[in-house]
């Protein structure tokens, strides 16, 4: 059984979301969480790290499934609203400025750790 859980409309760039995702994919819910909290993008991580609170408080709650043995299967983000501003520039003009925003979605499930990258 597979539970999840859902953060959206986070004011963090999809790509700088993408690279924490990319190393806690497969791992188990500990080594991830170990690895989260060692991480020197320690905001990113932060965020990350609650949503996978969440989906194991979720996997406790609704699946009864043992803590111990669950492994973040999927984590997928999305690109979110972008929030579109202005800068007044020379001569009367004006330069585009986009804000990012991204959608994290982790997964989480009963099952074996993927080994290390070779």
């Amino acid at each position: 059984m597979e539970t999840m859980s859902l953060l959206k409309n986070i004011r963090v760039t999809p790509r700088k979301l993408g690279v924490m995702a990319d190393e806690v994919r497969g791992k188990s819910v500990a080594a991830a969480m170990n690895y989260l909290a060692l991480s020197p993008r320690r905001r990113v991580a932060g965020l990350v790290a609650g949503v996978i609170k969440s989906a194991v408080a979720n996997a406790e709650q609704k699946g009864g499934m043992d803590i111990d043995k669950l492994v973040v299967s999927k984590i997928l983000v999305m690109k979110g609203p972008t929030l579109k501003r202005f800068k007044s520039r020379a001569k009367g003009s004006a330069s585009r400025i986009l804000k990012y925003s991204s959608h994290l979605q982790v997964n989480v499930s009963e099952g074996e750790a993927k080994k290390g990258k070779k």
